[in-house]
């Protein structure tokens, strides 16, 4: 099998970022994007994918946190787009529920060629560890956008900011690991080709 295997830069006025991903790797990480609970996230998100991600991002947090949020979600997503290629094989879809306390998050996702997001879930906290929790919504919207993919997010319950938001982060981290899962030789559509 080919290595799932891809990079991509974005540099802008706001923001200089590189993301390497490898699909099929162990969950290994090293991200640095200057927002501390993004990192969190992002390291959490390649641990329970068991994708690798190596991200690098230096941002004008000085202004705030949003070019940062939003660039990372672009790069990282086109990252994950990459390493697909044709998608030959693939499960395409992916869901997942998962818990965390009182928390309760539920991600669907389809890696079938059309960008959507489709995100249901308010926050108590206005910011956590430096990332403003209106950008949670907005990080997934560019996820999706990049990595072309239909992304279904939803909290079932619960109430505290930091479970609710890390419920969300893994559930599709659990979504993506059955996405990406090669189990097939044909490309996963009547179409033939994603």
């Amino acid at each position: 099998m080919t290595q799932r295997i891809a990079s991509h830069s974005r540099k802008t006025a706001e923001t200089d970022i590189t993301a390497t991903v490898n699909l099929d790797g162990t969950g290994t990480s090293a991200i640095e994007t200057g927002v501390v609970f993004l990192d969190h996230m992002l390291t959490s998100f390649s641990r329970h994918s068991g994708i690798d991600v190596q991200l690098r991002c230096s941002g004008d947090l000085d202004v705030d946190d949003h070019h940062t949020v939003e660039d990372v979600a672009l790069v990282l997503g086109k990252a994950i787009e990459e390493a697909l290629g044709d998608k030959k094989g693939i499960e395409r879809y992916g869901w997942a529920i998962i818990p965390m306390d009182e928390a309760l998050a539920r991600c669907s996702i389809d890696l079938g060629g059309r960008s959507y997001c489709v995100f249901k879930a308010e926050f108590r906290r206005p910011v956590i560890q430096g990332l403003s929790t209106e950008m949670v919504e907005h990080f997934f919207i560019s996820l999706s956008r990049t990595m072309n993919a239909n992304l279904h997010l939803a909290i079932l319950e619960g109430q505290n900011t930091h479970h609710l938001i890390e419920a969300l982060f893994k559930s599709l981290a659990y979504a993506m690991k059955q996405a990406v899962r090669v189990s097939g030789t044909r490309i996963p559509s009547t179409k033939e080709s994603l």
